[in-house]
């Protein structure tokens, strides 16, 4: 019975150690989905939520909302693929990955992904409708069938597998290229194993991929939903030739798995095309010159550069003669190039809609600059360059698949002008959105006034935050009967809520059951007696149970403490966000970084970078420290713009005390010998959690007075944006070769044009979360400045978050 199987379902979690999100479940925090198909019910946990799940019988659930605050389950028939996401506090979406796979066991019965054209590239005619060919198989008579959108599907249990009406007023119905899942064995590069096997070619056990030990890895589950990231089984998330693991051996980082080439021949590949359509990754043409006019190398051949990406390697890529291919996910088609001094290059393809080929965004300088854009009416018509939504996320290119699939490409909306990453309205939505590149949150709208408004936009009520406090609040406010922020670190006594409800004790189950915010489950979040708590971080402050029978659960009325205090990472001058490089001169607003601070010799020399993370703290590198270990010899300037310092906001501090990093590691804490005056222009970073991981591809900010090498802007502030790069990659032979150590990561674009340079160590790295800038790296070494293939080097701020407390607290 249904029952049973649910039974043995969770038995097998439990005894093997498993969680719903990375057994068969993809979890998202703060997320809604819209459903037109859901059962609501009352559980006390997840677990139970999962049960409902798994036993609905109004339609098959894909998957399912569950609200630990008021103990709500919601049972979905669709998943991120087919629905609209929202944002919402306090809820936590769980996915069944089996929908989320785009490969398919069997026939394909199943099959549940978002393939929508035929093995001969023909799209596919949606299943509602009824031309250019009227249908036998249809939503409304095959309601179980997921005959959604236009995607292939096998509601007839065909031997040949998934298939779909065509466009084509010729060709009624064709087949679809779907690949199969992969369990005992792999086709091509193992992109699709999806099998238990667990240890790597020289027998280590792998390290599960939710796990940051004894590796720290960007790769984890929730960034890569359709990757099957569970437990610690081998896969291939990133174009490697094979599937591989990260290990569990502390010397060995990571490792390929020896899984067998299946005997069976791989599915014939679709036609490709001789034009540019996404990443290019079906591209199948001619051209073998790079987009500097160098010639490519072979595929085949290891001069003049060696290299991995040989046709043996990667069997299904097509990569014969020297033609551009896209084999492991890059940008767009690429090669090796017959110039000894250029490893590689991007090509230079023609789009298939016509157009001029799309460039990252990354590379447009000026794209986050356009503050005074609006738009009319509801903004179909906005042509405009704004790129970043109401809470501050950057957008997703509309050509990306990544981190968001969707169907808001230029070939279903030729109309809508989906170019890059720019804000638009392709569904005549109430103002132009767009599609974020942040995993957990699908789309927002952007940040976008109407021309005839004379004020800015109201900004939704923020997510709730994942930001550590900022150490000023936490040793402010821990006694007092006020909040700072979001009140997540209040420790006062108020124990009624806003409407004189008497708080019913957190380690009490009457009158209301709650399993998930107890002493027990949260020993950090000071849940003692009956006083209101913000455990989850709700944005609109402290809350408690009741002791209303009638009413779960109500915020607390808890002042606002006096605004003296700061909010971390927040600038008064909002950032130009810029994607050029420090070397060439990008220069920043003026006192838009404004924990940016400038370290100098003595007599006023500027020589390094640092950051204010406290009024009275500042982080920067520890080489830049060497040439003294007495803090006379160095200078704290504040509040500067420009190098020579002579704008009325700039504060000058002595260094009091030097902290370096015990175990030699390129990180170093300065105490000021006064604390800094907390202006417009002087606003502490926020510091990220302990051993927080950025995912690989995600954007970050550097900021410094460094060398310029002969390029404009010398003498000022200069910014520049580019991804956090995942070290497994950044140490490839080609790029770093495994000088990078797990305390470190990089950052850079690996074609080059991009970097921080010789005076700019010591200074931030900082990544945008919600509305708030948090300190990820300080600026540590690189090889050259800006050199292709050499990313820049940082030092893990995350790594160091006790150190740093610790130092803090005792001096």
């Amino acid at each position: 019975s249904a029952q049973v199987r649910v039974f043995f379902l969770l038995l097998m979690w439990e005894r093997g150690g498993q969680t719903l999100e990375n057994s068969i479940y993809v979890r998202t925090e703060g997320a809604w989905l819209l459903n037109s198909k859901k059962q609501t019910y009352t559980t006390n946990s997840k677990e139970e939520c999962a049960e409902q799940c798994e036993t609905e019988t109004k339609f098959p659930c894909r998957a399912f909302l569950f609200t630990s605050k008021d103990q709500q389950c919601i049972t979905l028939a669709e998943n991120t693929k087919t629905a609209v996401l929202f944002r919402r506090t306090n809820a936590v979406l769980y996915e069944k990955r089996i929908y989320l796979l785009e490969c398919k066991e069997g026939r394909g019965k199943d099959y549940r992904g978002t393939e929508a054209k035929t093995q001969k590239g023909v799209a596919c005619q949606k299943w509602a409708d009824t031309a250019p060919h009227k249908p036998n198989y249809t939503p409304e008579k095959y309601p179980n069938a997921g005959l959604e959108e236009n995607y292939c599907r096998n509601p007839d249990n065909d031997e040949k597998g998934p298939w779909c009406y065509t466009t084509d007023p010729n060709t009624r119905f064709d087949y679809c290229n779907i690949p199969e899942c992969e369990v005992e064995c792999m086709h091509c590069s193992g992109e699709n194993y999806h099998g238990e096997v667990a240890t790597t070619m020289s027998g280590l056990e792998c390290q599960r991929w939710d796990s940051q030990q004894p590796h720290s890895h960007g790769y984890l589950p929730e960034n890569f939903p359709e990757k099957d990231l569970k437990m610690n089984y081998c896969r291939n998330p990133d174009g490697e030739p094979r599937p591989w693991c990260f290990t569990t051996n502390p010397n060995k980082r990571w490792e390929f798995c020896d899984i067998p080439r299946c005997t069976t021949p791989p599915p014939v590949p679709a036609p490709g095309r001789q034009c540019l359509s996404g990443r290019g990754e079906d591209y199948r043409g001619t051209i073998s010159v790079t987009e500097s006019g160098n010639t490519c190398q072979r595929w085949s051949s290891q001069s003049p550069h060696r290299h991995a990406r040989t046709p043996e390697n990667y069997p299904c890529k097509n990569l014969e003669e020297n033609y551009c291919r896209n084999p492991d996910g890059e940008k767009m088609p690429w090669c090796y190039t017959t110039n000894a001094t250029a490893r590689w290059e991007y090509c230079t393809i023609p789009s298939c809609d016509g157009k001029e080929p799309d460039t990252p965004a990354v590379d447009q300088p000026e794209q986050a600059q356009a503050t005074e854009e609006c738009y009319q009416g509801n903004g179909v018509s906005y042509r405009g360059t704004a790129s970043f939504t109401i809470t501050g996320k950057k957008c997703q290119a509309w050509n990306s698949m990544s981190p968001h699939r969707h169907n808001k490409t230029s070939e279903h909306f030729p109309n809508a002008d989906l170019r890059q990453n720019y804000c638009r309205n392709p569904d005549a939505d109430s103002r132009p959105w767009c599609y974020t590149t942040d995993p957990s949150v699908r789309w927002e709208y952007c940040n976008l006034k109407r021309c005839s408004d004379n004020i800015q936009m109201t900004l939704p009520k923020p997510p709730q935050t994942t930001l550590e406090p900022n150490p000023v609040f936490f040793f402010t406010s821990f006694f007092t009967d006020c909040i700072h922020s979001n009140g997540i670190d209040y420790r006062g006594t108020v124990a009624r809520t806003a409407r004189g409800r008497t708080c019913q004790e957190w380690s009490s189950q009457t009158p209301h059951k709650h399993d998930y915010f107890t002493p027990r489950t949260h020993p950090k979040s000071g849940l003692e007696k009956n006083y209101c708590r913000n455990p989850d971080g709700d944005v609109n402050g402290p809350w408690c149970y009741t002791t209303d029978p009638r009413k779960a659960w109500e915020y607390c009325d808890i002042p606002k403490c006096p605004p003296a205090q700061y909010e971390c990472g927040k600038a008064k001058t909002r950032p130009k966000l810029c994607a050029q490089r420090i070397v060439a001169g990008c220069i920043s607003h003026p006192h838009s970084w404004p924990w940016q601070i400038s370290l100098r010799t003595s007599y006023g020399l500027h020589f390094c970078g640092g950051t204010l993370i406290d009024p009275q703290w500042v982080l920067t590198a520890a080489h830049c420290l060497e040439k003294s270990s007495r803090p006379s010899s160095y200078k704290v300037y504040l509040g500067l713009h420009e190098e020579r310092a002579l704008e009325t906001s700039v504060q000058k501090r002595d260094v009091e005390k030097l902290f370096k990093e015990p175990h030699r590691a390129d990180i170093a804490l300065l105490k000021l010998r006064s604390p800094a005056v907390i202006t417009d222009q002087v606003i502490p970073v926020c510091l990220p959690k302990e051993n927080a991981v950025l995912g690989g591809r995600e954007e970050c900010y550097v900021t410094g007075w460094g060398d310029t090498k002969g390029t404009p802007g010398e003498g000022y502030l200069k910014e520049t944006g580019f991804p956090v790069i995942e070290n497994k990659i950044c140490n490839r032979p080609e790029f770093l070769n495994g000088r990078v150590k797990k305390h470190e990561l990089c950052a850079g674009n690996i074609h080059g044009g991009t970097d921080t340079c010789q005076g700019d160590s010591g200074g931030p790295l900082v990544c945008l979360d919600q509305d708030r800038f948090v300190q990820h790296g300080v600026t540590s070494w690189g090889l050259g400045c800006a050199q292709p293939m050499k990313p820049g080097v940082y030092v893990r701020v995350s790594n160091y978050i006790p150190w740093i407390k610790s130092v803090m607290e005792n001096n």
